[in-house]
């Protein structure tokens, strides 16, 4: 089955999937290049600097990995395709940096494959995209570690 995809980014939160303690769920990718240098990053729109494309894992979205590979779509626009699951990786910033607009959340990641790279998809203008090497994404993700443990669990070439 074909992905759909949208013009426009899903907004808020009225949808949003929320675990046993609260957290709110998150998917994730880790876009990989074919010959597994790279890893594709997004510019954050909230922090600045660069981070793996991620949102809430809605109500009417039927698995993580839908959610997923939306996300990629609005906020990367790539089409992929899931090459592995990473696991669920917890909270790993302090209570201290935890926000209404930043909640504790549980974060479910994906390895994929980089089927599409889009001239224009829903978030273009918020936010860039960069291929970077592990060691420059390493770098870029150093300030979240919940980031950085999805990429290191990918097959990224180190």
């Amino acid at each position: 089955m074909a992905q759909k995809l949208a013009t426009t980014a899903r907004t808020g939160r009225d949808n949003q999937r929320y675990g046993a303690q609260g957290e709110r769920l998150v998917a994730g990718v880790v876009p990989l290049s074919n010959d597994k240098t790279k890893v594709l990053l997004i510019q954050s729109t909230r922090r600045g600097g660069w981070v793996l494309p991620k949102g809430g894992w809605e109500t009417d979205e039927g698995t993580a990995q839908e959610a997923a590979c939306r996300e990629a779509w609005e906020e990367a626009g790539i089409v992929c395709t899931v090459v592995k699951d990473l696991g669920t990786i917890p909270e790993m910033r302090a209570a201290q940096e935890l926000t209404d607009k930043a909640p504790k959340a549980a974060y479910q990641f994906y390895e994929v494959r980089v089927d599409r790279e889009a001239s224009e998809w829903p978030e273009k203008d918020k936010r860039g995209r960069q291929w970077m090497t592990y060691l420059q994404a390493r770098q870029s993700l150093q300030t979240r570690p919940e980031l950085l443990e999805a990429l290191n669990r990918s097959t990224i070439i180190k």
